[in-house]
């Protein structure tokens, strides 16, 4: 795996030839596949759910990275679990800040990795606490709901703080990443990038992968 790991969303994928593109990523060089799980509540978008997570499971060679932006995340862990997430990220600010600690520790319950995410306007200094349970912390560089969002300069210098806490965390970025994007993230200290529209609308996909991994 390269020192950077790229994870293609499908949300940029075309959905009536699902198999086909998460192939065309695979063989470019991505080392996860991202999956956007969206529940029209959290977010204002509704995108795909459990069954076709498991679908996804059954043609993929790559982990599924698998994000909920969905409300009341704890109700879902086992399933997107069973259907086939390799790491399950849920978002700050759709729990109880009591209940931080748990979900985290029960997501890992399952054998799987466990992420957090958190959205533009969350202040940085909120989540430091939790970093030293996580794997990953998903800093987001967009407004979470749509692709195809303008990047936000401002939140990525989040990374900064995240990565001087923890040095061993996985710090994924998503929202507007590109080849430019990218390269501000990574040298900022993320070490995992979720790309879209730049990888599944390049003429190049496997350029678009591999400009994502230069450092």
């Amino acid at each position: 795996m390269s020192d950077v790991i790229i994870s293609p969303s499908i949300l940029s994928a075309d959905f009536a030839n699902l198999e086909r593109d998460i192939k065309c990523v695979e063989d470019a060089g991505a080392d996860w596949l991202h999956v956007d799980v969206m529940d029209g509540h959290f977010v204002p978008n509704i995108t795909i759910g459990v069954p076709v997570v498991a679908s996804i499971k059954k043609v993929a060679t790559i982990p599924l990275d698998v994000h909920l932006m969905i409300s009341e995340p704890e109700k879902y862990i086992e399933p997107f679990v069973k259907a086939g997430a390799d790491i399950l990220t849920f978002h700050y600010e759709a729990v109880e800040k009591e209940n931080v600690f748990a979900l985290i520790d029960k997501i890992k319950s399952y054998g799987v990795k466990a992420g957090m995410s958190i959205k533009p306007k969350t202040d940085v200094k909120e989540i430091l606490n939790y970093l030293s349970q996580l794997d990953m912390l998903l800093v987001m560089t967009v407004e979470p709901g749509f692709g195809g969002q303008k990047f936000m300069p401002d939140c990525a210098e989040k990374i900064k703080t995240i990565r001087a806490m923890n040095k061993d965390i996985i710090v994924q970025v998503d929202g507007g990443i590109n080849a430019e994007t990218g390269k501000i993230c990574r040298d900022y200290g993320a070490n995992s990038l979720v790309a879209g529209s730049y990888i599944y609308r390049s003429p190049d996909i496997k350029e678009a992968v591999a400009s994502l991994k230069r450092q």
